[in-house]
């Protein structure tokens, strides 16, 4: 059930995009919508299985969500991610590859979309993401092998990583 109050910030005090956007130059109302999609992507990796880690991505194109994904095991398999020792099983799909795989199943397109997800992309999501089209990733926070967004860049598609800091979400091109 959706909660504001569970969200960062609470919705009372969030400001309305239509209410801002005559003030708001181009850069100001793209981080707003930014980070309105990273939210929704964090609360999209709430579905994940996984106890490790809960990644979360949505797929934008047009301001319309053309897919979405969160990391877990594939259709049919039990939805447990780690094995006894705790270490990810090596068929767990990421929260990216679920996202694009399941665009590729409908009439959609994700040429030229967005991609948010809460966590940095690796390698193997990064070449996923290049093959699809996608030509901007914004991320919450980095995964600890940053080679995938470092493929992104040689690629020429737009990384950001967006923060929040003092209150205040800050976009920052990679």
């Amino acid at each position: 059930m959706y909660n504001p109050a569970l969200l960062p910030e609470k919705a009372a005090n969030r400001p309305k995009y239509n209410q801002l956007s005559p003030l708001m130059d181009h850069t100001a109302k793209q981080t707003l919508l930014d980070t309105r999609y990273l939210r929704m992507a964090q609360i999209w990796a709430e579905n994940s299985y996984c106890r490790r880690r809960q990644v979360g991505a949505i797929i934008v194109k047009d301001k319309m969500i053309i897919s979405d994904g969160y990391n877990g095991t594939p259709q049919g398999f039990e939805n447990v991610c780690e094995d006894d020792d705790d270490h990810t099983k090596a068929y767990v799909l990421h929260a990216e590859a679920n996202a694009i795989t399941k665009v590729a199943q409908s009439h959609n397109s994700s040429s030229g979309a967005t991609l948010y997800v809460t966590t940095s992309p690796c390698i193997e999501c990064a070449k996923l993401i290049i093959q699809s089209g996608i030509r901007r990733v914004v991320f919450g926070e980095y995964y600890r092998i940053t080679d995938g967004v470092q493929l992104l860049k040689r690629a020429g598609i737009e990384c950001v990583h967006l923060t929040r800091q003092d209150g205040q979400y800050q976009s920052i091109l990679i």
